[in-house]
This record gives C-alpha cells, sequence and structure tokens, in this order.
C-alpha cells in the first residue's frame, strides 16, 4: 500500500468517527505504517475490535457524543474521518483536515453546498416525502479513501 520509506508526522493525530466507518482496517494500517496516534470514537452502542496500537475512546449513546468529543480533541492539523457533513464542517473551521470513508476530502468551498442539500432532504423527510440514501459503499470508494489518505498523511511528513 505504502512505499517504504520511514515516516512520522509528529504531532498530529487522526481521529475517527467510528460507528459506522467501513475502512477501519485500511486507517489502522496506514497510519501504524507512519506511527501516527489514532483515535477511534463510538458509542457504547458499538464494540470495536482493534489492535492496541489504537486508542479507542467509548462516549455515550446520546446523537452528537461522539461528535462532541471529537470536536473538543482534534486540534488544526490533525485529520479526522467522518461521513457527517456537519461535524465535517466544524472541523474544517478548526483547520483539522477532513476527509469521508469514501476518500473526498471535505473542502471549505463545497461544505456549505452540501450542508444545504443536507438540510433540503432532512426538510423533506419530515414532511413525509421521500429522498434517495447513500450509494453502497465500494470497493472503488475504498480504494480513494486508501489513496487519499496515504496522501495526506505523506504530504504532512513532507512539511
Amino acid at each position: 500500500m505504502l512505499n517504504s520509506t520511514t515516516m512520522n508526522p509528529s504531532l498530529q493525530t487522526i481521529y475517527v468517527d467510528a460507528d459506522a466507518c467501513p475502512v477501519k482496517a485500511e486507517i489502522v494500517e496506514i497510519c501504524e505504517f507512519v506511527n501516527m496516534p489514532m483515535v477511534f470514537v463510538s458509542s457504547y452502542a458499538h464494540t470495536l475490535t482493534l489492535p492496541s496500537t489504537v486508542k479507542v475512546v467509548t462516549v455515550d449513546n446520546d446523537k452528537e457524543a461522539a461528535d462532541l468529543f471529537l470536536m473538543n480533541k482534534a486540534k488544526k492539523g490533525d485529520i479526522c474521518v467522518t461521513q457527517d457533513h456537519a461535524l465535517a464542517s466544524i472541523m474544517l473551521a478548526k483547520g483539522v483536515i477532513t476527509l469521508s470513508p469514501r476518500g473526498f476530502v471535505y473542502q471549505e468551498d463545497t461544505i456549505l453546498q452540501m450542508l444545504d442539500a443536507r438540510y433540503i432532504s432532512q426538510k423533506q423527510r419530515r414532511m413525509g416525502g421521500k429522498t434517495k440514501g447513500p450509494k453502497p459503499f465500494r470497493q472503488e470508494d475504498r480504494q480513494m479513501f486508501i489513496e487519499q489518505l496515504t496522501k495526506i498523511v505523506t504530504e504532512k511528513e513532507g512539511t
């Protein structure tokens, strides 16, 4: 997956909104390779089985408990993996590099449009309408994630 050069992104941590994250193993593999600290955050309703190199934080089942933990702990220059557009927008404002498990790197110039689309869909559902759900997670999504995370951690290492 990565080349054999030794990398060590100093003082950078990757935070993972882990409840429904389909790329946990890929995150672990990449972060172990570059010796990057990992924090996986999930609710009590989810059991995570991860290697001892991973710090696992378990939070209450409250809807926003994991998000609140991530918002409070991540700092500028860290990385966050989440599918939650609202959390991504807050992380971007803090200077946290944020990407989805599909490999989409959230950007300041597109996040408002994504939040608007999310709001319109929620409003339509509350009025009894139907909206499309997310597309099925594909191998291409997994590969895109691996490529993007590898690019991010290797670029950070070079700075």
